[in-house]
């Protein structure tokens, strides 16, 4: 029996229910929830990245929501030090701590305690990698570093570029990180069918457009975020900014959402299914069931 503080992790692919799952848990078990999600830590960036709302959230607290400006870059860094912090302060209330969300790499850097390569930003070498394309950025990664190439967002330069640094500084691929193992996890991941998960991606899409996704996008753009930016932080701002600009229809737009969304459901199903501590549920039953023995035993 492990003497470390207990964590629950609820993970899965985008659209898949994560969201309501934790909260539904919390209430059974005094927990306390803090977003895995490498955008929703970002104001002003709601309806987008599928933020819970403050009536869904049913008065139960999250943490590591709107916690930065768009303008600004966030690093998994950044993230694994305030979660650790927030995993304290619900620890010290004697709550448990659940960590609900997507992205993979944020959910793995708290959990598994990793400690990063410190290679300090290169302005200069930055300047020339941003005259490349992503499409020449992706291709030279996968020279130097095959591994990171297979998992990374192929159309994000801002990861790109952070991926080459490392591996151009380094002259290495980015090194296996170093592991402490802080907490004793209960990992479980939300298990859909695909037929079922592709009609929830489509739900979710279409309902987000009519609560007023293009109008947010708009916002962002008067605020001062170029749509180069934009086009960084994720396939509906890259969608939608496509379309603010006339180079796709609507009907277009919301073709390719779909289709792009469903090909990151499928990475984010990949990424999980490599970490064989991810226990698979499909009901609430199954869930609290393994969370009470996880808890009393």
């Amino acid at each position: 029996m492990s003497n470390l503080p207990k964590v629950i992790v609820i993970a899965g692919p985008t659209a898949s229910g994560k969201s309501d799952l934790a909260v539904w848990l919390a209430k059974k078990i005094r927990g306390e929830i803090i977003s895995a999600d490498s955008r929703q830590v970002f104001k002003g960036m709601d309806i987008g990245t599928g933020k819970i709302t403050k009536k869904e959230m049913q008065s139960i607290p999250h943490y590591l929501l709107d916690i930065a400006s768009p303008k600004k870059r966030f690093t998994v860094t950044r993230f694994q030090k305030l979660a650790n912090q927030a995993i304290n302060s619900i620890l010290k209330k004697n709550k448990i701590p659940i960590i609900c969300g997507g992205t993979g790499f944020y959910i793995q850097s708290v959990i598994d305690g990793l400690i990063f390569p410190q290679v300090k930003p290169d302005l200069s070498l930055r300047k020339q990698l941003e005259k490349q394309s992503a499409k020449q950025l992706f291709s030279l990664l996968k020279k130097k570093d095959a591994k990171r190439a297979r998992i990374i967002d192929k159309d994000n330069k801002r990861r790109l570029i952070r991926a080459l640094e490392i591996a151009i500084k380094t002259n290495n691929p980015i090194p296996e990180l170093k592991k402490q193992n802080n907490f004793d996890i209960l990992f479980l991941g939300i298990k859909k069918d695909k037929e079922e998960l592709q009609k929830r991606i489509e739900k979710r899409l279409l309902k987000r457009l009519d609560q007023g996704m293009i109008k947010e996008v708009k916002k962002l753009k008067a605020s001062g975020i170029s749509y180069k930016k934009l086009y960084d932080f994720g396939l509906e701002y890259r969608y939608l900014s496509l379309f603010l600009q006339n180079k796709i229809t609507y009907q277009e737009m919301v073709s390719l959402l779909q289709k792009e969304i469903e090909k990151y459901a499928k990475r984010q199903i990949t990424w999980f299914k490599k970490d064989k501590r991810i226990i698979w549920i499909k009901n609430k039953k199954e869930m609290l069931s393994l969370v009470k023995n996880f808890i009393f035993f």
